[in-house]
């Protein structure tokens, strides 16, 4: 989600409603696990795509992301069921029969609507043996998810996890690409609050209260180089403007009157 100015209609979930999104939440992480299978050299990520589709379709569940609206008016729609984002790649890539080498890592993003509740998750694989660098990029953007979700147990402001969040990945030397932030999903998969992974006057302005039944999907973008980003010419695909690697985690997190809840685990 880009961000913009915040309105402030912020829908709370009751436990009974975070209880179907876990339902929709599970799902994602079975199919992000198929994924996982998939991620080897001589792979392609349409190959991805088709098995992410059968997992949805064969439960009922509809994809969040075939046929979203571009934010570039009168152009196409997304086309698939998982946005596949390849090494420079930060967010929105489309699947194609390009195929992944050793060294490659490759961002999978994909949610699901099912019984009408969303769950949404992402996560940077390795493509085989990859260069220390790009290691250390996938544990430093994970580590960044995880610190978000410990620290919503003990914060009550988002700004605190988020400034949590920035220091961690400006200490390692990493970027945090401010384009793009996380979001609230319940019913739709795009609900206030928007939920930046970087402290910001608009934040504090803004500021959102970690209260039980909030239910956020929180995905820290970092990248080796710089925070800025370009688009391609499909109109979707987002890169980094000095085309080094980037990588995205992402997960769909359940404030609760027990701390937070990660509703797209693969096991509760």
């Amino acid at each position: 989600m880009t961000p913009t100015s915040p309105a402030r209609q912020i829908k709370l979930k009751s436990p009974r409603e975070i209880g179907f999104m876990r339902e929709a939440g599970r799902l994602v992480a079975q199919a992000l696990d198929k994924v996982r299978t998939l991620a080897v050299p001589g792979a392609t990520t349409a190959e991805m795509d088709e098995a992410v589709a059968t997992i949805f379709r064969e439960h009922n569940a509809v994809s969040l992301f075939r046929n979203y609206p571009n934010a570039h008016r009168g152009k196409p729609a997304f086309p698939a069921v998982i946005c596949a984002s390849v090494n420079e790649a930060v967010v929105h890539g489309i699947p194609n029969r390009r195929v992944l080498n050793e060294g490659d890592i490759v961002s999978i993003d994909t949610g699901c609507r099912l019984n009408g509740w969303c769950g949404d998750a992402a996560v940077t694989l390795p493509i085989g043996q990859v260069s220390a660098e790009a290691t250390k990029l996938l544990e430093v953007t994970k580590e960044t998810l995880n610190i978000a979700v410990q620290a919503m147990s003990h914060c009550r402001l988002w700004s605190q996890v988020a400034a949590l969040m920035e220091q961690y990945v400006h200490d390692n030397g990493m970027a945090v690409v401010e384009k793009f932030v996380g979001h609230g999903i319940g019913q739709a998969m795009h609900e206030e609050p928007q939920v930046p992974n970087f402290v910001s006057k608009a934040l504090i302005k803004h500021d959102i209260v970690l209260e039980p039944g909030l239910v956020l999907a929180i995905e820290p973008m970092v990248s080796l180089g710089t925070k800025n980003v370009d688009v391609l010419n499909d109109f979707w695909t987002v890169v980094t403007k000095d085309r080094r690697y980037s990588a995205h985690f992402e997960h769909t997190v359940a404030m609760t009157v027990d701390g937070p809840k990660i509703l797209t685990a693969l096991e509760d």
